[in-house]
């Protein structure tokens, strides 16, 4: 007997030695999927299907859209070693590379929000208490937007401002965040959390009211509400906070307690935060001799 797309993710997120925090991770990047072909056998799911469902993601970064590819790809690997198929139907698919028409750039190419961008970012979100919660804490926690969504309520330590993620490697760390966070949080929770929910960001289905986990989709569209009619904040993506928080805290701590901060497996990846901070003091160095030397421009 055939199983369903369905089934088959069931038994890839029910399996052992997969972290809590990793199976929400997971159930949030699958959802859009499994809501369109969730009931399908999956072995009539097909390259073509697959690829047409990945290509209609064109509004993800690149590096989310590697990480969607990627988990759909492990789904079907894990459906292959289960049995159910003979064949990964992507396997080998190539991945999207950046386009910087849109904005986006290789990996070595760190995109960070400017000062003044973080005060017109927290003006135009003011008065949506979910969504300013939710800046605040991924600009001061430095997490990952999929971390940072995984969180149950529970999960905050209130007292030390603090809580603690699964990242990459199922490794354990540690995210701290600031009083100004810790604010927007328990606004956020006074007056627009579902507190009938577990997870910390809440979302109800706008005809039948179920409550759900905020998924990525719904946090990408209310961004976009509220960031697109500011040209400064066009493009400018939710995984750019991260690098904001990096790129502020480098030269205030040891690269390596920012290593830990960020959870980055290789130390290379940390340092590339202090060559934008370089580039960055070149820049201002420039302007300031300039301005000595022309001190009427």
């Amino acid at each position: 007997m055939s199983k369903t797309l369905a089934a088959v993710a069931t038994q890839f997120l029910d399996r052992q030695g997969l972290a809590k925090s990793t199976r929400l991770s997971y159930e949030l990047t699958l959802q859009p999927l499994l809501e369109r072909y969730g009931s399908w056998p999956i072995e009539i799911i097909d390259r073509s299907a697959l690829e047409e469902y990945l290509n209609s993601l064109n509004h993800l970064a690149y590096t989310t859209h590697h990480r969607h590819q990627s988990i759909i790809q492990s789904l079907f690997n894990f459906a292959v070693e289960s049995g159910v198929l003979k064949s990964n139907p992507i396997a080998r698919l190539k991945r999207r590379k950046p386009d910087p028409e849109q904005g986006e750039h290789t990996s070595d190419q760190i995109r960070y929000l400017t000062p003044e961008q973080l005060q017109l970012l927290y003006q135009v979100t003011a008065k949506d208490t979910r969504m300013n919660a939710l800046i605040h804490l991924l600009h001061r926690s430095g997490a990952r937007i999929s971390e940072v969504l995984a969180l149950d309520y529970t999960d905050l330590d209130l007292e030390d401002r603090k809580f603690r993620v699964i990242g990459k490697g199922n490794k354990y760390r540690w995210c701290f965040y600031s009083p100004d966070a810790a604010q927007a949080i328990a606004k956020y929770c006074r007056f627009s959390r579902h507190s009938e929910h577990p997870a910390l960001f809440t979302a109800a289905h706008r005809f039948s009211g179920q409550l759900t986990r905020m998924s990525y989709p719904t946090a990408y569209q209310h961004w976009i509400r509220l960031t697109r009619p500011v040209p400064e904040l066009n493009k400018i993506r939710l995984h750019d906070l991260r690098h904001t928080f990096a790129t502020e805290r480098v030269g205030l701590m040891g690269i390596e307690e920012l290593r830990a901060l960020m959870g980055h497996d290789n130390i290379q990846t940390t340092l590339r935060y202090q060559k934008v901070t370089s580039q960055r003091a070149e820049t201002v160095a420039h302007k300031a001799l300039n301005l000595l030397l022309n001190p009427k421009q």
